[in-house]
């Protein structure tokens, strides 16, 4: 604090004498006992008007919302807040990683920070239950570890998304892919072609599967499954957010991803868009693409396309006792297209692969894929890498394109590529 935190804490004792505890007071109540104070200890310190705006937000901030991580939250460059402790916050600003100037004043502030996140999305956090997945009412993602789970102090983790949503069109204008292949994948949507979306942590799957459902039609219904809801559909007006449930204390009421994606067959969806699979629920998921829900979506982790094929593997058999041979069947039917992201050495997050998935092959047992484009790097320009994806094959499943009437438009498309 520029007047030296002797002040702030002097104010804060000041602030609480002054709050009427009798009744519960708003924002506007706590603003003014805010001014009021900061133009008392003006009288004896002085204060610039810049001075006196930071430490009525910083104030405000600690009575009201969320301390210094408000702060961090307005700020928009800041994509990821890392809070290892009360003492030491990290914050990842246009992909790199920098120790923040500012923490917590105590501990005791942060799990009471920690408890006002978690109650607005009624989960609950302590010692018997000390990992949980929430959001913030801005969308941002938040995880959080308490004790005795993490021995260095309460640790939040919080994924910033953006105020607007990503559109496709702004992500080729920042360099993510291609302007003639965004038009492709905009025709495979409409064609209700089944696409995963694959990636590493932080690799921009969730924005991606956010741009491409702008291209449902709006006379679809969707639902949209997620542990914690952080897609931002706004185009589609019949949609349903269905957000997975935790256990309660006594290990009961626990409502999974595949609770919620047997329950949402039965809900009349012509699309399922699942924010992410990532254990048994991928049985469940695969069957919905198999049973007339074609044009579903879904992201995963992985390192290529090819690995997200390995995994839905691994995850089926997690959830199923069913012979490999049977499973690879299922994937090669209900999966499409997988759709591949990565952040590159610049920090910048590219579409790396668009693969087809085709049949499996019956002298191997591999699940056989058509790379469609792989991003091919051609330079570095001031620290930027700068690259395009290149055409590797034609689409050999074109029925979807057919049946939707597309096939003509996808040629044109396809012969400028």
């Amino acid at each position: 604090m520029l007047q030296g935190e002797d002040i702030k804490e002097r104010l804060k004792t000041r602030i609480i004498s002054e709050i009427d505890l009798s009744v519960e007071p708003d924002d506007s109540d706590i603003g003014q006992i805010i001014d009021k104070c900061i133009l008392s200890e003006a009288e004896n310190v002085y204060m610039s008007l810049g001075e006196k705006l930071q430490l009525k937000t910083e104030l405000f901030n600690s009575f009201r919302r969320l301390d210094i991580l408000t702060e961090y939250l307005d700020e928009e460059d800041i994509t990821e807040i890392m809070v290892n402790g009360y003492d030491t916050i990290f914050l990842e600003k246009s992909g790199h990683i920098i120790r923040a100037p500012k923490a917590f004043d105590s501990e005791e502030k942060l799990k009471s920070v920690i408890q006002q996140i978690v109650a607005d999305c009624n989960r609950r956090i302590n010692e018997a239950n000390p990992i949980v997945d929430a959001r913030l009412s801005d969308g941002s993602r938040v995880n959080i570890v308490m004790y005795p789970v993490s021995l260095s102090g309460p640790v939040v983790t919080i994924r910033k998304f953006p105020k607007e949503v990503m559109s496709l069109d702004k992500l080729v204008a920042v360099g993510t892919l291609d302007k003639g292949v965004a038009e492709l994948l905009k025709l495979l949507i409409r064609a209700r072609y089944n696409i995963f979306i694959s990636g590493g942590t932080g690799s921009g799957k969730t924005t991606f599967l956010n741009a491409l459902s702008a291209f449902i039609p709006e006379d679809e219904r969707i639902i949209t499954i997620e542990d914690a809801a952080e897609l931002q559909i706004r185009e589609i007006p019949n949609l349903i957010s269905l957000e997975a449930r935790n256990a309660n204390v006594e290990g009961e009421n626990e409502i999974s991803i595949r609770n919620l994606i047997k329950t949402s067959l039965r809900m009349r969806p012509d699309r399922i868009i699942v924010g992410e699979v990532r254990d048994m629920a991928a049985i469940d998921m695969l069957q919905a693409m198999n049973t007339g829900h074609d044009g579903s979506l879904s992201t995963g982790h992985a390192n290529s396309a090819k690995d997200m094929l390995s995994r839905l593997e691994t995850m089926v058999l997690m959830g199923m006792d069913i012979p490999l041979p049977a499973v690879k069947k299922q994937i090669a039917s209900a999966v499409d297209i997988i759709i591949h992201l990565g952040r590159l050495r610049d920090k910048s997050r590219r579409v790396l692969e668009i693969c087809e998935v085709t049949e499996v092959d019956m002298n191997y047992g591999d699940i056989k894929i058509n790379t469609l484009f792989e991003f091919t790097e051609t330079c570095e320009e001031e620290g930027r890498v700068k690259g395009f994806l290149r055409k590797m094959n034609d689409l050999i499943n074109i029925q979807k394109l057919m049946n939707a009437g597309l096939y003509d438009i996808y040629k044109e498309i396809n012969s400028g590529l």
